[in-house]
This record gives structure tokens, sequence and C-alpha cells, in this order.
């Protein structure tokens, strides 16, 4: 199905405006009809949802698991336990983005490491700006194969100065994991259990764990397609479930602020978010490997999941490219061009 270009976006929309009622709902179930069958013949995809302002819009699965079943995340487990962080430092376990790993953790650093290791900020991790060599990618298996996870990562070779490259990397988000638990003496588990899933109502299995017995921080988790849209949802209402409070305003606004930028994709990030813009209206994307996303964009009211294949890759240049240009050139506008 060709995807929508500007010429076609502005003739459609001046079309719209000058219909009559009943011709407009029509172009509306049209419109929203075109998302569902470009995401279907992407042949990785396996479900999409789509809520606009709290109500769902659309809701199929071409292929894999029902949407009421568990589904696994990936590296969107980065951003819920970014979200942990946000919590830990609303409550004050972390005093500060700018505390360092000596001030939180120095029973964890171990010898032999970098001196500069105890200088990187609670923020180099979110951001992933911590300057030590990364373990995702061809490291991956080397570093979950090894003796101690957070030993391993704090260990590896200084590549950058803390605070300046991203360097896309589990192990930053691992020790994040090991953080929380040091700051608050209980298991990365139990903290999203009741900081995220007991509020979100949302149910949050086990999940993979160090030989220290650490929960993986930054990957590895599952969620339904509903949980992960009640996460997004939250981040869109400003941190919000209803009546309760989970996240503080600042820390929701402070996660879409552009820290850096993927050299892979391009995109900004934030505090566990990759950041975009398409026709000038921003997004955040929380991705996954295989290509599981969670994406808001507070200016639409717009929150939607997309989760795929986690057994084949989602490359930037391949699949996840594909699901950008599904994002950019035809979600957005499509509910652009819906709007009331």
């Amino acid at each position: 199905m060709p995807r929508l270009n500007r010429r076609k976006f502005l003739s459609s929309a001046v079309a719209f405006a000058a219909c009559p009622a009943s011709a407009q709902t029509s172009v509306q179930t049209n419109d929203w009809q075109s998302i569902v069958d470009e995401a279907r013949a992407l042949n990785q995809c396996r479900a999409i949802v789509l809520y606009r302002e709290g109500a769902e819009i659309l809701a199929e699965r071409f292929r894999g698991p029902d949407l009421d079943q568990l589904v696994p995340i990936k590296s969107v487990s980065k951003t819920i336990v970014a979200a942990l962080a946000g919590v830990a430092v609303d409550r004050g376990e972390i005093p500060s983005m700018e505390s360092t790993l000596g001030e939180l953790i120095p029973n964890l650093i171990p010898r032999g490491a970098d001196p500069k290791v105890a200088t990187i900020t609670f923020k180099n991790l979110v951001t992933m700006q911590a300057g030590l060599e990364r373990t995702s990618g061809p490291g991956y298996n080397k570093w979950v194969t090894s003796n101690n996870w957070v030993e391993n990562a704090l260990l590896r070779p200084m590549v950058a100065e803390p605070g300046t490259n991203m360097l896309y990397s589990t192990a930053s988000y691992h020790i994040i994991g090991a953080i929380l638990s040091e700051v608050s003496g209980t298991s990365l588990l139990t903290l999203a259990r009741y900081r995220l899933g007991r509020p979100l109502n949302i149910a949050i299995p086990g999940w993979t764990r160090d030989p220290q017995g650490r929960y993986l921080g930054g990957n590895e988790m599952a969620l339904t397609v509903t949980g992960m849209l009640r996460f997004g949802e939250m981040y869109r209402n400003g941190g919000m479930v209803g009546h309760t409070r989970v996240l503080s305003e600042d820390w929701v606004s402070e996660s879409q602020q552009p820290a850096t930028r993927s050299m892979f994709s391009g995109l900004a990030y934030g505090y566990g978010w990759f950041l975009g813009q398409s026709r000038g209206t921003s997004y955040a994307l929380a991705r996954g490997y295989g290509g599981q996303v969670i994406c808001f964009v507070p200016e639409l009211a717009l929150t939607f999941v997309i989760t795929s294949d986690p057994s084949r890759p989602a490359r930037s240049a391949g699949y996840f490219g594909d699901l950008m240009r599904l994002i950019e050139a035809t979600i957005i506008p499509v509910a652009k061009a819906n709007q009331a």
C-alpha cells in the first residue's frame, strides 16, 4: 500500500474539510484502516493497538499470541526500569541524578576498575552515557555468561568520557537495577510489581536473574499489550494513573528532554525514551529487539503499541526503519488529520 506523502496528505485534508458530516466519518474510518493495512503488510509485525484520548481506536492481531497474552518486550524493559529510577528519585532514595556510583554503590565497584567508574553519575547510566565499553551487540553473550554481571560491566575499559557519547548498553540498565535494589533493600521484581504493576493494575511476572540473583535490568521482561498501553498512557498523562500519581511531572517532562542521540537510529534519547518528530509533532518511543514498541504522542493524545516477532532482528536500516515510516508517515499524519 502506498504511504501518505505530503501532496496526498494535503489534498485529503482539503477534501475532508469540504465533505459533509456523513462523508467525513467515512474518511476517518478509512484513514485509521490504512494504519492497519500497512502494519499487516510487514511480515514481522504481530499486532498493533492504538488509543486516542484513552479510548481504543484500533486493535489488530495479524499473527503470533493473542492480545491478552504476555509477550517478551525485550529492551522496552529499559524504559520500565527508567520509570522505576524515576520513582526512586521522586522518593529521595536517589538523592540526585548527579549522584555518583562512588556515592551510591561503593561496595559494588570492583578492585581494578578504572578510577573514572566511581565518577559515573546516575544520569549517565539512565541516558546510557556511562563511557564504559558496551555489552550490547556482539559482546552481549560474553557478558551474560560471566560470573558477575555488575562486576564484569564495571571492569570494562572506559571508551568515552562519562556524560559524552551515547553507548547503547544493557549493562548500564543492569547497574541501575542493582542500584535500585541496594537503595531500597528489595529486588527489582518487587519494585516493579509494587511501584508500577499495582497502580497500573498489570501483572509483571519474574524474569531473568544474574548469578548474584539480581533481576536483569534492561531486558527479558514480559507484559501484555494492555500492560504496555497502560504504561505508555501513564507517561502521556504526566505520570498519573486515574487519580493516582505514579511518577512526578518533573520526571516525565525530563524524560522527554533530549540528553544524547543514538548513533544507530539518529533519534534523540532522554530518560529511557527515544525521542523524535514527525511534521513538527514530537513523540517518545520505547524500542525492543525484534520491533517491540510503546509510543506516545502528547500533542495528539495518542498512545500505541506494536508487537513483533522477537526472534528476528529489527535494524534501523531494515524492519525498524519500516516501523519508523509507519509511525512518522502514516500513524501520526492520520491522527493529525482526524483531530477534532
